[in-house]
């Protein structure tokens, strides 16, 4: 298998994990040394203005997070498409620019959060197969 189809695969195992709501194949994708900073919204380009809500990665911390959200919103729908994939020469590294739309229903309030935008996914390989090291927040670039 190419690296560019490994590539495609972790991305798609990663939509499957949050369209099945699987904690465990999500938690799968992700680098020991992964920390996520995350935009507040769609439109906070600036960096200076983004959070950490998860800090480094820790397995157990993170599955309870996503778990949460699992247990308390509904996926309404979760459309994503991979528009581009740039793999290093020497093969060890790569990323990904993803187009996501997933729309996510609090249960009890009814209220949705989406992320809706471009992501670019970074990958890394590693003795355990290919792993997300970081990924930009979702941003919209629609006006630039």
């Amino acid at each position: 298998m190419s690296v560019t189809d490994q590539i495609k695969e972790i991305v798609n195992r990663e939509t499957e994990a949050w369209n099945s709501k699987n904690v465990n194949q999500l938690i799968s994708v992700f680098h020991n040394d992964m920390v996520w900073p995350w935009p507040p919204t769609e439109k906070h380009h600036d960096p200076m203005d983004w959070v950490l809500v998860q800090g480094k990665f820790n397995a157990e911390r993170w599955k309870q997070g996503w778990q949460q959200l699992f247990d308390t919103h509904d996926l309404v729908h979760n459309n994503r498409s991979i528009k581009r994939i740039q793999v290093s020469d020497q093969q060890d590294g790569a990323f990904a620019v993803v187009d996501i739309d997933t729309l996510w229903k609090n249960k009890k309030t009814g209220e949705e959060m989406n992320w809706k935008g471009r992501t670019c996914k970074t990958y890394s390989l590693t003795n355990e197969g290919w792993k997300m090291i970081h990924q930009v927040g979702v941003l919209d670039y629609s006006n630039m």
